[in-house]
């Protein structure tokens, strides 16, 4: 009897050890965080199962659309998002409390850290620099008789 060989088995048209490799790759491009957090969930790069799920786990922490964010444009994000379930007047409202509050905060700077230093600024000797720009060239200036 002829017996038949099995078809490889492929995921996403790459083999066994491509998978691996490809999943290597793009854990290199996770961060440190990341890299341990899939290490501490059980998340392997050995046996089949196990790389296909650390694959799909991979892609989906590459995936998140916020991941290149800092952390002031996250907040204004979500501040975005939170608007569309807020009417005009909850946000008028929080807007004039927080410009409330922000003055309140501005006052208290202000009376711990007083600027008490009075600053001058002279423009009258900033032209002597200005005309002289090149050293081998003379400034002359008339004069009245």
């Amino acid at each position: 009897m002829a017996t038949q060989k099995k078809s490889k088995r492929q995921f996403n048209g790459m083999g066994y050890g491509d998978l691996q490799r490809a999943n290597s790759a793009n854990r290199g491009k996770l961060t440190q965080e990341e890299q341990k957090w899939l290490r501490a969930n059980g998340y392997r790069n050995v046996g089949w199962e196990n790389a296909i799920a650390l694959c799909h786990k991979i892609a989906e922490l590459l995936d998140t659309p916020y991941r290149d964010m800092d952390l002031e444009e996250l907040f204004l994000e979500a501040d975005r998002i939170g608007n569309k379930y807020q009417t005009p007047a909850e946000i008028s409202a929080f807007n004039q409390q927080l410009s409330q509050e922000v003055a309140e905060i501005a006052v208290l700077v202000d009376q711990q850290f007083p600027d008490d230093e009075v600053e001058v600024i002279d423009f009258s000797q900033t032209t002597a620099k200005k005309l002289q720009k090149h050293r081998n060239q003379k400034t002359y200036r008339t004069a009245k008789l």
